[in-house]
């Protein structure tokens, strides 16, 4: 159970930052959005990624097997990171049409794939 709150958990903070880091680019689009200098478009990525630790640091916390979870630290990280890829991924199909996955980038996410079964692998 703890394992899938932990993942649960990291799913929706990546989510958050990966609007946090990358909206703007989308929010660009609006007129209103577009009359803002830098700094509020880094004031409202913050805005949104503080969200995003409203979830990292549980995640972390509970999923952590020193705190009684399932992960070594290394384990969280990979974890982490695979799971920013996947949200990143959907993130850019959805909301930048635009963008293509290549072969090359599907070879490069299974790599890390790879990477992870490595990293449960005792």
């Amino acid at each position: 159970m703890k394992a899938i709150l932990t993942i649960g958990l990291l799913i929706l903070s990546n989510t958050f930052m990966t609007f946090a880091w990358y909206g703007h680019l989308k929010f660009s689009e609006w007129k209103w959005f577009n009359k803002l200098g830098l700094i509020s478009i880094i004031l409202i990525s913050w805005g949104i990624a503080l969200f995003e630790y409203f979830f990292q640091v549980p995640a972390n916390k509970i999923g952590f097997k020193g705190n009684g979870g399932p992960f070594t630290l290394v384990q969280l990280k990979v974890l982490q990171e695979i799971i920013t890829l996947v949200v990143f991924s959907l993130f850019t199909m959805f909301f930048f049409n635009n963008q293509e996955i290549k072969w090359n980038h599907i070879v490069a996410f299974l790599l890390i794939i790879l990477a992870v079964y490595f990293m449960f692998k005792e």
